[in-house]
């Protein structure tokens, strides 16, 4: 019962029974603690927030100049399904006013433990002035709004040249809360120079996102190697999804999709699980760029990934993270995303982006 109709219920009993009330006080007065507990208690539970959006960050992957499409974009759904691009799919932030390169790429986005901070990282690169040489750059970036952006950069080769001098690619980078060290963990992908492993690496963010607290270290090595991970945390469990591919005995690779490793804590050990949960592994479709994020109000986890030689960007569903839906779906959107991320948002946050970039009315 509603504790508006319980406090009706209160006073009626006492227009009953006016001649008891002085001898029953005891029993109104803690009629008058309920009510209140009730009352409050309700209050309570009306600030935590509730989510009926979805926030896309990702760049563009049309026909046309790479300069223009390595930047940020958001996009919005109501169910994560249907998608609009927000500023009419054109940057939400410069990439030359944030990165050294003059381009971003594979950007994730995070919600901090306190529910008001966000946070997004980024592959400081860009092919269109540079191609694929050299980019050991990651760009952090801190709002309170999804509006504002606190931007910096970390340099993997200049900014730790005592083991990092030969950094030659960091990709893809990510964040993700450390209960156990009560941190903010950025974990990407690393190829030295001299070395054809892709290894994935990690460090702790400093207090103000700004950098790291100290130079990274070897978080997990895949046994042939492997590209852009995203970490899911379910019933005691850290799931590590990521790009990996099988090789011969020659070292010829000869299949290659999305798998995942284990872990009982961020710092591992990890177990590394070498079957493919994509529906692609076993054709000449390629797929890379895969993130994990649970739908709202649901069991179901989606796991979607970038079709990055067909333009495509797909999806599976699955309830426990080992088994994955055996028929991929498409999103239906308005842009062409190449490897992004998606974080669940209040219906607030999703009015306060359509005021700022226009987008789609949700429902």
């Amino acid at each position: 019962m509603p504790w508006f109709l319980f406090s009706f219920d209160i006073l009626n009993i006492y227009d009953m029974n006016r001649e008891n009330v002085i001898t029953n006080s005891k029993a109104l007065f803690l009629a008058v603690i309920l009510v209140s507990t009730l009352l409050f208690g309700s209050c309570s539970k009306s600030k935590k927030p509730r989510y009926e959006a979805y926030l896309f960050a990702y760049f563009e992957g049309s026909a046309g100049d790479r300069q223009h499409q390595e930047q940020l974009r958001f996009a919005l759904s109501s169910d994560a399904v249907h998608w609009k691009a927000l500023n009419n799919n054109e940057p939400i932030l410069i990439s030359e006013e944030i990165s050294r390169s003059g381009g971003i790429r594979d950007p994730h986005i995070l919600r901090a433990e306190d529910g008001k901070t966000f946070y997004l990282v980024a592959t400081d690169m860009s092919t269109g002035r540079n191609g694929w040489r050299s980019n050991p750059g990651i760009v952090m970036l801190k709002s309170k709004d999804l509006i504002h952006w606190e931007h910096s950069t970390v340099h993997l080769s200049k900014d730790y040249p005592e083991h990092f001098a030969d950094a030659y690619w960091v990709w893809a980078p990510q964040t993700i809360y450390d209960p156990a060290a009560g941190k903010y963990l950025v974990y990407f992908t690393l190829k030295l120079e001299n070395d054809d492993k892709l290894d994935f690496y990690s460090a702790y963010a400093n207090k103000d996102f700004s950098g790291f607290e100290a130079e990274p270290s070897l978080m997990f090595s895949a046994k042939h190697g492997a590209i852009d991970a995203d970490i899911v945390f379910k019933d005691g469990t850290w799931h590590m999804f990521y790009k990996g591919n099988t090789k011969d005995e020659q070292g010829r690779e000869f299949e290659n999709g999305i798998k995942q490793a284990t872990a009982p804590s961020l710092q591992g050990p990890w177990t590394e699980h070498f079957e493919y949960l994509d529906v692609y592994h076993h054709t000449r479709t390629n797929v890379e760029g895969s993130s994990v994020f649970k739908l709202n109000d649901s069991d179901t986890y989606i796991l979607m990934y970038d079709l990055y030689s067909s333009g495509r960007y797909e999806f599976q569903r699955s309830q426990d993270l080992y088994r994955f839906t055996e028929k991929p779906e498409s999103f239906v959107k308005d842009f062409h995303p190449r490897h992004g991320s998606v974080i669940s948002i209040t219906g607030k946050e999703a009015e306060r982006l359509n005021r700022k970039w226009g987008g789609t009315a949700l429902e």
